[in-house]
């Protein structure tokens, strides 16, 4: 991996570099040249698998990080090649041409977050949210509980059973009253001191 980090660097200006594993590295490149540094990995490197591309959002730096990762089988090992892209206008190149999966996460955070990957196919198409017409819900900006109560009616709240002592005063009342009852003696000699 040191030497891959080493030859991804002298041609794309490695940013930020975090070793997680000994199988598992991340990067991060400026947009520009994001695309490229997926490729050269996949052409050069061996990274012929993409796992995931993920989103996270950083409202309070205005920003979204995307993150590649892909997966060597020869090596088995990863790397998460990550960028920055503008929350204002989040817009990156799409690498629906690299794999064809590739299709399917773009259209979901599009979906999601909004980020806009031109040229991938049915980018523009609903995959779960059929008829949203709020902002995205991933958005750190998505107020849910607001969401909650414009949209569902009001309920009653719920309440949750433990489990343990639901069974055991409906299967051993008397040894659970008996529990219960030492539990107590206890904490009251215990607060006594």
């Amino acid at each position: 991996m040191k030497e891959i980090l080493q030859r991804l660097d002298e041609r794309f200006y490695v940013r930020e570099k975090k070793q997680q594993r000994p199988n598992l590295l991340f990067v991060t490149v400026d947009k520009k040249v994001a695309v490229e540094a997926v490729t050269y990995l996949r052409d050069y490197e061996g990274f012929r698998h993409l796992v995931l591309i993920s989103a996270v959002d950083y409202i309070e730096r205005d920003v979204f990080q995307l993150t590649y990762l892909l997966h060597n089988y020869r090596l088995h090992c990863d790397i998460g090649v990550r960028v920055e892209i503008d929350r204002e206008n989040p817009v990156m190149d799409s690498i629906h041409h690299l794999w064809a999966a590739a299709q399917v996460y773009q259209r979901e955070l599009k979906e999601m977050f909004g980020i806009d990957f031109p040229g991938c196919p049915r980018v523009n198409e609903s995959m779960i949210l059929e008829g949203w017409d709020n902002i995205p819900p991933m958005r750190k900006d998505f107020d849910t509980k607001k969401y909650s109560e414009e949209t569902y009616f009001p309920r009653e709240g719920r309440f949750t059973l433990d489990p343990i002592k639901q069974m055991e005063e409906k299967n051993y009342p008397l040894e659970a009253e008996v529990k219960y009852e030492i539990k107590r003696v206890v904490r009251d000699n215990r607060d006594k001191k």
